[in-house]
């Protein structure tokens, strides 16, 4: 049979575990937001490297809602730094049904130099 015990001075309820009482501690409730990629290496990334950020974020219930803005940010300037690389640079709707292997080629590279500047700029800083 467990015991319960409320202090109403902390306003925390305890339970009898074995010969000692614990906290009834919960975290806060979240809501649920999908995380995309950029969100998932920043979760990473913290968790690895920013430890306290990680348990101060989960513990007030704001994980979830920080990692769904971090990969909105990356997702938005993502797909910014591709339009204007790929503008200054004249990959064109025309390069891509002349030659669809050179297009391939260079959207890559855009895609990946983007990548670079999405990683140092908002998930690993």
């Amino acid at each position: 049979m467990e015991q319960h015990i409320y202090n109403e001075h902390t306003g925390i309820s305890y339970t009898l575990q074995g010969d000692y009482y614990l906290p009834d501690l919960a975290l806060p409730e979240q809501q649920d937001k999908p995380i995309g990629l950029w969100g998932q290496r920043h979760l990473k990334h913290i968790k690895q490297h920013r430890k306290i950020l990680h348990i101060n974020l989960l513990t007030s219930g704001k994980l979830n809602d920080y990692l769904a803005d971090i990969d909105k940010q990356a997702e938005d300037m993502f797909f910014q730094l591709v339009k204007q690389m790929s503008d200054r640079e004249g990959i064109t709707e025309q390069l891509k049904a002349d030659n669809q292997m050179k297009w391939a080629a260079q959207m890559n590279n855009i895609r990946s130099r983007a990548t670079e500047i999405i990683n140092y700029d908002i998930i690993y800083s």
